[in-house]
């Protein structure tokens, strides 16, 4: 399996996720940990713990934490500020968050119980933003300014462990010659008449749609590559750096010390009612009242009108 393949945490929201899915995996790194924080949309009401890391917000209820949230920064549309209605503090500043997912369109309202603290706010947007300037150790990239004076542009973190000349590019009928860079993040193609004709290839990418063909001469040359590339790819795998550079004056705790067991109670939960879960957060504007009814003729009954961009098929899909 590849760090692709198995990299879901700043790809997807997730809710009630297991207490294995809380822990940070390879390369995930906590940045800060706020006690004291409303789950205002969902959870009003309750007291939790949010986690701010490299790649995801984390959200769990302090009585309950099976009850919690995973908030992968890739889905995240927007970050705002606005006034929101808490039960413990009232009306009061609170963190919105809207995400997409998988089509769907969820919101997320935060609210810090520590009064006059700014925190909340100043953590989890600027390790956003983190993350969204750092999309080149993360995403396969073309014809970008990765090439200064014939040599590289480094990343921070990344380091140059060989540059192979006469590597062919097979994208096109006749072939383009050009460079690699071999680093321990990425590698990297440019064409030796054209260093604005590249493509950057992070090891998260490899095995992951993308099939690019390369060829090296001699034959020996070439199983060297391969076999330099397969090694920095298996280190990479083991430890991987996703990019998002922002440190805390104040170093939280480590994740698994904060994590709370999360207690097998002696009842069956009805997973019939598990989607409820998830309804809460719909990104539904400030619905103030019902839709009109409507015929389904898929259904064969009245339904209240859909949101406009809903239908049912993405309904059930969703609740699948």
């Amino acid at each position: 399996m590849s760090v692709m393949d198995a990299l879901w945490e700043d790809r997807d929201v997730r809710f009630d996720v297991s207490s294995q899915q809380m822990k940070t995996r390879p390369g995930e790194v906590l940045i800060d940990c706020l006690d004291s924080i409303e789950d205002t949309k969902g959870n009003n009401g309750d007291r939790g713990r949010l986690s701010v890391t490299n790649l995801r917000i984390l959200w769990h209820s302090l009585a309950f934490p099976r009850v919690n949230l995973s908030i992968g920064y890739n889905c995240i549309l927007n970050i705002t500020t606005r006034t929101a209605n808490s039960k413990l503090r009232g009306q009061t500043e609170a963190l919105y968050i809207l995400t997409k997912c998988h089509g769907t369109r969820f919101e997320f309202i935060f609210t810090n119980l520590v009064p006059g603290s700014p925190r909340l706010f100043t953590s989890v947007i600027a390790v956003h933003r983190a993350y969204e300037t750092s999309k080149m150790y993360r995403d396969f990239k073309v014809r970008s300014a990765l090439i200064q004076n014939k040599q590289l542009r480094l990343l921070p973190q990344e380091h140059v462990y060989d540059k192979i000349s006469g590597v062919w590019n097979l994208s096109s009928d006749q072939g383009n010659l050009g460079t690699f860079f071999i680093t321990n993040v990425r590698i990297v193609w440019h064409a030796n008449m054209n260093d604005a004709f590249n493509v950057s290839i992070p090891y998260l990418q490899i095995s992951g749609g993308y099939v690019l063909g390369f060829k090296i001469d001699p034959m020996e040359k070439l199983q060297a590559s391969v076999k330099e590339i397969n090694s920095l790819h298996k280190v990479y795998s083991a430890s991987p750096i996703f990019g998002v550079d922002y440190e805390m004056e104040e170093k939280p705790q480590p994740l698994e010390a904060l994590t709370v067991e999360q207690i097998q109670d002696d009842v069956e939960i009805d997973s019939d009612n598990h989607p409820d879960t998830f309804v809460a957060y719909f990104a539904d504007g400030n619905k103030q009242q019902d839709r009109e009814p409507v015929f389904s003729e898929e259904l064969g009954l009245a339904i209240e009108k859909l949101k406009d961009g809903f239908t049912l098929q993405g309904l059930w899909e969703v609740m699948s």
